[in-house]
């Protein structure tokens, strides 16, 4: 009896199926992941070989990271998938799973774009009411980071105002040097032309003046060869 009791026992403890649930060991649980992924891929190829189908499996493991196995070109058989899926639920009346993508999508850019309304309000200072006091202070030193950062941006726009107001008056002192330099050159070469003109003019005045003092000379000439009873040349 005590045999058969035994074996009884272990035929009982073989039929049980071992309890399913989530491995909490991080390093036991990522070594199940890579042993369970590459027996149902085994598994997948020969379902493939064996029943000449066209199988694709898509796994993301814990962290984010794709493995994928399929009998023929995956991008072929997810075609497939779509456009079946796309004819029974135009037949049912249901919407594509493009369209089913699209109105989550939809929802999840409304609820976020509800919720970042939300925050500016707060951050304008309304719909506090419901705000505990930890809240409350997370929104003051978020508010106070702000303000240092907007007066840190006023005061480099305000610098880059003032070296740039700085450099056009630079710029402008220089151009009004240039200026004053062009108004002295320009004066000093006007009095110089005054004064050739002047002693141009003055030149001229002498010798018209020393031509009509001539004639008179002639004149007395003249007379004293009369009176002297010389002959006359003409």
């Amino acid at each position: 009896m005590g045999r058969q009791d035994s074996r009884s026992v272990v035929k009982k403890m073989a039929r049980e199926k071992r309890r399913i649930k989530k491995i909490d060991n991080i390093t036991a649980r990522q070594v199940t992941f890579s042993k369970r992924r590459r027996g149902i891929f085994k598994k997948a190829g020969e379902l493939s070989v064996l029943c000449d189908a066209d199988v694709a499996l898509i796994i993301f493991s814990a962290t984010g990271k794709l493995f994928e196995f399929s009998s023929s070109r995956m991008r072929d058989i997810l075609g497939r998938y779509n456009l079946h899926a796309s004819n029974i639920n135009k037949v049912m009346g249901l919407p594509s799973p493009y369209h089913q993508l699209e109105d989550c999508n939809l929802s999840r850019l409304s609820q976020e774009v509800e919720d970042k309304t939300k925050q500016l309000r707060k951050l304008r200072g309304e719909d506090l009411e419901g705000l505990n006091l930890e809240e409350l202070q997370r929104l003051e030193k978020m508010l106070e980071s702000g303000l240092s950062r907007v007066s840190e941006k006023k005061g480099e726009f305000l610098m880059s105002q003032i070296s740039s107001l700085e450099k056009r008056g630079s710029e402008l002192a220089d151009e009004n040097r240039r200026l004053r330099e062009r108004v002295v050159t320009t004066m000093e070469m006007a009095k110089t032309m005054a004064l050739k003109e002047a002693v141009e003019t003055e030149s001229a005045t002498t010798n018209v003046s020393s031509y009509d003092s001539g004639a008179p000379l002639e004149d007395d000439f003249s007379d004293t060869s009369l009176k002297l009873g010389l002959p006359s040349w003409e």
